[in-house]
């Protein structure tokens, strides 16, 4: 089983009932959260017919992973996710952690004291087109496939 990358590109407003609760069930409060979710049946459907406009998503890479949870990932008190907490909480490495995460052993929720949203800053060098329109259209949201490494890696 996959493991999507969510990322939310709009913001409040003009936003329907529907949109505003499965962002809310995944966590994405403000503009440039990011979460990771496994791709089942039901996220896929949430994401394709509520979040289509809202939202982009694609496959998360392995090494894109390690260095997201290296860079972004935070524990409570909003401190960075050490290789001291990984140690203490079971994991040897960040790489371990993302094996975990991608074989579907462990959710980003239980692991104990870590925070299940991504903040990220704005891609460096900007969108190639605008977060108004879907990616079939030439804009920027909706399912992006493996091209959301590439979007990542200008976000850390």
């Amino acid at each position: 089983m996959a493991l999507l990358f969510v990322l939310r590109l709009r913001g409040i407003p003009d936003r329907s009932p529907d949109e505003e609760k499965a962002l809310e069930l995944l966590r994405l409060h403000k503009t440039f959260h990011a979460t990771l979710v496994q791709d089942t049946p039901s996220i896929r459907g949430m994401l394709d017919k509520t979040l289509s406009s809202v939202v982009t998503y694609g496959e998360i890479r392995r090494d894109v992973l390690v260095e997201l949870l290296k860079r972004r990932a935070r524990v409570t008190g909003n401190k960075k996710l050490t290789l001291e907490y990984l140690r203490k909480i079971g994991y040897g490495s960040f790489e371990e952690l993302a094996d975990a995460l991608l074989k579907g052993e462990v959710k980003l929720e239980d692991i104990p004291g870590l925070k299940p949203v991504f903040r990220l800053r704005p891609p460096s060098g900007g969108f190639k087109g605008t977060i108004k329109k879907n990616i079939r259209a030439g804009g920027e949201t909706g399912y992006r496939g493996e091209a959301i490494n590439d979007l990542i890696l200008k976000m850390l």
